[in-house]
């Protein structure tokens, strides 16, 4: 057993929530791996949690750290619930599914979205800017990823208020009831969804092209697997975007000379969004992972059965990665961030992610110079999970 003093994150309160980041960083002067106790809708679970990039990196790429739960005889809810998908499986499985769904997703069905992001990007700030003023997450860093994800995958139109509602609850949950009962109301949409798309016959979308796909052995996603891959396609395709763009727009505007260079040097764009993704990424900390056998990770003994938590956000601010970690530099060479995670499960929509956040945050300074904070935003979202904020006002 593991003689490591366990620490008690809850015990940072709503401080920690705020801004984790003095934390991650007295536990990155430590030691790159500690023992905590879960800070979330689970607290109370004892965990291991690595704060170090290289660390990290090599954790997140570690076989012996499993993602299938089946493996330690504990699956997760929305396993359970919805079906297997990408997140909760390991090789064979993960490459076989992976595999299927690539054959789908592609990077050229992702640039042909290009202009239709850049149109639904336009339409939304066309509505939003004659106002003055607005929630910048409500009338686009939400709406716009969300229905870029569902004209992709082919979902109807979603009631978005009610969407979002049961989406922050299974990424951001506030109590094991309310988790629960929305991953069951998603999984029922999702098994309808699919059912329809099925009857209705072959059109251009990606959950019907991931119904019809084919491997050349004549594999197929089960309709359970084609339910887990929608449920993360859906949940994951929009999560992250729009945390993307709330953090970074956010950073931005708490950055007045960040801000002044880019509007000077637009051609900075690409660079200052993998930067928004280093310094505030979307994701605080990976999905859990599971000892599927004793290990070491620096050091420090990890027990057959044990959860592992890699922290995105820790790692990225690791001053052994990048130089003077806390500052927010557009100009910094990002390279090498685990904002999308990193190893075979690194995140599979990442260049649709990147593709909306660029044009969302520069169409918006286009269109708004005088863009600015407008009071201070909203609560940050509970768990450990996902890294953004409720609401984030602006005026202009």
């Amino acid at each position: 057993m593991s003689r490591q003093p366990v620490i008690e994150l809850r015990e940072f309160g709503d401080a920690f929530r705020r801004d984790p980041h003095p934390v991650y960083a007295k536990l990155r002067e430590q030691g790159p791996v500690h023992r905590v106790r879960f800070a979330g809708a689970d607290s109370g679970q004892l965990v291991w949690l690595v704060v170090g990039y290289e660390e990290a990196r090599a954790a997140l790429a570690d076989p012996r750290l499993a993602k299938d739960t089946a493996r330690i005889g504990s699956p997760m809810l929305d396993e359970e619930k919805i079906g297997k998908y990408l997140l909760v499986a390991d090789p064979p499985q993960h490459t076989r599914l992976r595999s299927l769904v690539t054959r789908a997703f592609t990077m050229r069905r992702v640039e042909r979205l290009r202009p239709r992001i850049q149109r639904i990007t336009d339409d939304l700030l066309d509505e939003m800017l004659p106002r003055g003023r607005a929630d910048l997450i409500e009338a686009l860093a939400y709406p716009l990823p969300l229905t870029v994800i569902s004209e992709l995958l082919g979902v109807p139109d979603l009631d978005r208020a009610e969407f979002r509602r049961i989406s922050t609850e299974v990424v951001a949950p506030t109590d094991a009831d309310t988790e629960y009962d929305a991953i069951v109301r998603l999984a029922r949409y999702l098994a309808d969804l699919i059912e329809d798309k099925r009857c209705a016959g072959p059109t251009d979308d990606l959950l019907s092209d991931l119904i019809r796909t084919t491997a050349e052995d004549g594999d197929r996603l089960s309709s359970r697997e084609l339910s887990g891959m929608a449920y993360l396609l859906l949940i994951a395709g929009h999560e992250t975007t729009v945390n993307l763009i709330g953090n970074g727009v956010h950073a931005l505007l708490t950055h007045p000379d960040q801000l002044a260079a880019l509007r000077a040097d637009m051609s900075l764009l690409d660079g200052a969004v993998e930067e928004m993704l280093r310094y505030e990424g979307p994701v605080e900390t990976a999905t859990f992972r599971y000892a599927a056998e004793p290990l070491e990770i620096a050091g420090t003994a990890i027990e057959q059965g044990q959860s592992v938590m890699i922290g995105l956000t820790a790692a990225d601010r690791d001053g052994g990665r990048y130089a003077e970690p806390d500052r927010f530099d557009i100009r910094r060479d990002a390279r090498g961030h685990l904002a999308f995670g990193h190893g075979i499960h690194y995140c599979l929509g990442a260049t649709l992610a990147r593709l909306e956040g660029r044009i969302a945050v520069g169409t918006l300074l286009e269109r708004a110079p005088g863009l600015a904070l407008d009071g201070s935003p909203g609560e940050w979202l509970p768990g450990m999970l996902i890294r953004g904020m409720r609401s984030l006002p602006v005026r202009w």
